[in-house]
């Protein structure tokens, strides 16, 4: 009999005796309650359960919309296995989340396992993003930290480790180079994770990398070209074997993996100049040991900002100390933000919000929500007497001095995210529920939604900031179109998909031309005074493919965009072409933000540092 010993530690750790070692990997299951996936996942336990297995991993995708109903139900399913169970979260639990990505771990208890079979054997898994917006996979400053420590602990003379993760160690992660340093120095026999629905066998970081980790991509649990089914793996002293088991069927090889114990180094990744064009200085601000989800509050002393830790942190701008650090127990994903009497700031939390002292970070009073995190940017209205916060399936104003709540519309499906478009008495903004929405200001009523159509949710503008002019509201969304609205009535006026239009979009100062950044890495300006789609031009910004929902930003005649791999380029609007592309890091740029004291422009990156670019004086 096996013997199991849990413990209450950062992750889920057992120890168990030494028998055949022999794993069942189920991955990208998508199971919605009622779905054709629920009942292969049902059929699939019953497998296993009479398997023999010594574990079990689910290796992320558990649901499609990360919604708490998703994750119960998959969780009912998976707790009637009888071998250990390990569970990791995939991008559809961590996109997009109703609970910001919380439920996971309250269920399973963490987001993140390590386990020794016997004197010979280490599984060890970590979650990876993007985190609560589109962008590419990333593991958490703190989680490579985590994972250092716990391969030094367990790792003994003669053992061997098998990592896993929803990503494959490739460039579908943006700090996968970090993630291969930290497995290199252990004897690591393979990589095993899922994502792209198909068998693929790979050498960690490419061909070229100089890596010689193993990798393997396993399958889904629904497959167009197979029954449904999981992957088996077998550990050998030689050979780590991978099979496919479809439900109901003999098992079926696939490839086996030498068994490598020391590995050769990754080639480090190379590092880039950041050159700032003429007049200009680029500064790095802050480093952060966690990673940061969120776009920035600034003040006239401090950057405010909050971390994958959960910790709301200020920053000065002038020494780059910390001036204070609140721990709030989750992740945080909206941005703090800046009252009108610069002495209080709001921060959203998983709990509600936090009335903060901006100058030591004392709690004024805490605004508590039973009703779904916050993860929407706030923002305050241009006559400074609210603060307007979207929430989850609300959206609020609230009184700047304290908090309190001044009227709150709450026929919403879903969450909301990007901050909110203000002009007159029009608040536009987007859920993630399809629509589009304009509320009066003043009283919180609805004057009109719009949607485009599609009945997914995530084809809708649910990340996007609106751009309002006195005619016309400007959208994009993941469908590809911009669309042009009649501002009085909400009916579309057109809908263009000469490019594709994602979420990533701005307008110049006086408000005469509409930016967007294209999946094509194209910056394309639109004529915002003609009542008909007018492209003025595009500039090829060097970037590639693109999905960073990053604001676009004009400043003093320079339009700053951001990319998914830590990028800003810099485009004068008049020449139309590229004047510098600054290679900041290599995590997605949460967003660009503007000092009102000093016109610097300040952006963050999911990777956990914080950049300055300014004229210079």
């Amino acid at each position: 009999m096996k013997k199991f010993l849990l413990s209450a530690t950062a992750a889920v750790c057992v120890l168990f005796s030494a028998e055949a070692q022999r794993i069942a990997v189920l991955s990208d299951v998508h199971v919605t309650p009622g779905n054709a996936n629920e009942a292969s996942l049902r059929e699939a336990v019953r497998e296993i359960n009479a398997g023999g297995y010594d574990f079990v991993v689910m290796n992320g995708d558990l649901g499609n919309e990360g919604t708490d109903v998703e994750l119960t139900n998959v969780k009912a399913i998976l707790d009637s296995i009888s071998a250990p169970l390990f569970v990791l979260p995939g991008n559809h639990e961590s996109t997009w989340s109703q609970s910001a990505a919380h439920t996971f771990p309250r269920l399973w208890g963490n987001d993140r396992f390590a386990a020794t079979l016997g004197d010979s054997l280490v599984i060890v898994g970590i979650a990876s993003g993007p985190y609560m917006k589109m962008g590419d996979g990333h593991i958490k400053q703190e989680d490579l930290h985590w994972l250092r420590k716990t391969l030094e602990e367990r790792v003994k003379p003669g053992m061997k480790v098998v990592s896993f993760n929803h990503y494959p160690l490739l460039d579908d992660l943006d700090n996968y180079t970090e993630y291969i340093e930290v497995l290199q120095d252990y004897p690591v026999i393979a990589h095993i994770c899922g994502h792209y629905h198909s068998w693929r066998h790979y050498t960690a970081g490419g061909k070229d990398s100089g890596s010689d980790i193993e990798g393997a991509i396993v399958r889904a649990l629904d497959m167009r070209d197979d029954a449904p089914g999981y992957a088996v793996v077998d550990i050998t002293p030689d050979w780590v074997a991978f099979y496919n088991k479809p439900i109901g069927k003999e098992r079926e090889p696939k490839f086996a993996l030498p068994v490598r114990t020391k590995h050769t180094s990754v080639k480090p990744r190379e590092k880039q100049e950041v050159k700032a064009p003429a007049g200009f200085e680029v500064a790095k601000v802050w480093t952060d040991s966690a990673s940061v989800f969120t776009r920035l509050g600034i003040d006239d002393k401090n950057i405010y900002f909050g971390t994958s830790t959960g910790h709301a942190r200020a920053v000065d701008k002038k020494t780059g100390k910390a001036v204070w650090d609140i721990p709030t127990g989750a992740s945080l994903y909206s941005r703090t933000v800046v009252m009108p009497d610069g002495k209080t700031v709001a921060v959203p939390e998983d709990g509600g919000i936090m009335m903060v002292r901006a100058k030591d970070g004392r709690v004024m009073r805490e605004l508590p929500s039973k009703e779904g995190p916050y993860v929407a940017d706030g923002a305050i209205s241009p006559d400074g007497k609210m603060y307007l916060q979207g929430g989850y399936k609300r959206f609020e104003s609230r009184r700047p001095q304290d908090g309190k709540l001044i009227w709150s519309y709450d026929s919403i499906f879903n969450y909301c995210q990007a901050a909110p478009a203000v002009d007159g008495t029009d608040l536009i903004f987007g859920a993630w529920d399809t629509n589009l929405r304009c509320l009066d200001l003043r009283t919180g009523k609805l004057k009109w939604v719009w949607n485009n159509g599609k009945p997914a949710n995530m084809l809708g503008p649910g990340n996007v900031v609106p751009v309002i002019t006195p005619e016309r509201v400007y959208v994009v969304a993941p469908d590809r179109y911009m669309t042009a609205i009649d501002r009085k009535s909400g009916k579309t006026i057109w809908r263009d998909n000469s490019h594709r239009y994602r979420e990533a979009m701005g307008h110049s100062e006086d408000l005469t031309r509409i930016y967007s950044k294209t999946m094509d890495g194209e910056l394309v300006a639109l004529d915002a005074t003609a009542p008909e789609f007018r492209e003025l031009w595009t500039v090829d910004m060097g970037l590639g493919y693109e999905h960073a929902p990053c604001v676009v930003v004009e400043k003093d005649g320079v339009v700053y965009a951001g990319s998914r791999r830590g990028h800003v380029v810099m485009v004068d609007p008049v020449a139309q072409k590229v004047i510098a592309d600054l290679p900041l890091g290599v995590s997605e740029v949460n967003g660009i933000d503007v000092d009102p004291t000093t016109g610097d422009v300040y952006v963050s990156l999911i990777e956990g540092t914080i950049w300055k670019i300014s004229r210079e004086k």
